[in-house]
C-alpha cells in the first residue's frame, strides 16, 4: 500500500519524473475543463434547460450560499476561485473509488500547492476589497503589537489547511481500502 500517488513514478529520465501525482493532477484538470466546456457551451436562460445545467447551476448555488454564510458579503466575487478549489478537491475525492486513481489531494506536495494558493488569494481579495493601505492596517487593529501575531497566523494557516486536507484524504482512501477489502 502506497502512502502517496509520489510513490508511484510513470516515468524517469535522470532527475526529472512523472509520477502519479502529476499525472492523476493533469487528468483531473482535463476532465473539469473539457467538463465545464462541454456543459456551458449551450447555456440557456429560458425554462428548458439541460440537465447538465440545471446540475451546474445546484453547485453554484450551493457554493455561493456556503460563501455568503461565512463572508457574509457579496460571494459572486469568490465564486471562481473558491468553486474550483471545492470542484477540484471534491472531484479528487470522489474519484479515489475508481480503481487505480489516487487523488493528488493524497499528496502532501499538492496540499500545500492548494493551500499556498489560498496564501495568495486572502491578501489579493483583501487589497482589491479595502485597498492597500487598509488591508495592511488590518494586521495592526486593534493595535500595533498584533502585526506579529497577525502575520504568524496568515503562515500558520496556511500550513494547517495543507496537513489538514492531506490528512483528511489519506485517512479516507485508506478507510475506504479497508472496507473494499472486506
Amino acid at each position: 500500500m502506497r502512502l502517496s500517488p509520489d510513490d508511484m513514478i510513470f516515468w524517469r529520465y535522470g532527475f526529472l519524473k512523472l509520477n502519479g501525482t502529476i499525472v492523476f493532477t493533469w487528468a483531473l484538470m482535463a476532465v473539469l475543463a473539457i467538463g465545464s466546456k462541454l456543459v456551458t457551451r449551450k447555456l440557456s436562460t429560458d425554462l428548458e434547460r439541460s440537465p447538465w445545467q440545471n446540475l451546474l447551476e445546484i453547485i453554484v448555488t450551493g457554493i455561493e450560499k456556503q460563501i455568503a454564510d461565512v463572508v457574509l458579503r457579496n460571494p459572486s466575487k469568490y465564486i471562481g476561485f473558491l468553486g474550483t478549489l471545492f470542484l477540484f478537491i471534491d472531484l479528487a475525492s470522489l474519484c479515489a473509488i475508481i480503481p487505480g486513481y489516487e487523488p493528488p489531494t493524497g499528496s502532501l506536495s499538492t496540499t500545500a500547492a492548494l493551500a499556498l494558493c489560498v496564501l495568495v488569494a486572502v491578501p489579493f481579495f483583501g487589497i482589491k476589497e479595502q485597498g492597500l493601505v487598509g488591508y495592511l492596517t488590518s494586521y495592526t487593529e486593534p493595535t500595533l503589537i498584533m502585526l506579529p501575531y497577525k502575520s504568524i497566523s496568515e503562515h500558520s494557516r496556511t500550513q494547517a489547511l495543507a496537513v489538514r486536507l492531506f490528512g483528511n484524504m489519506i485517512s479516507g482512501t485508506r478507510i475506504i481500502a479497508i472496507l473494499l477489502i472486506f
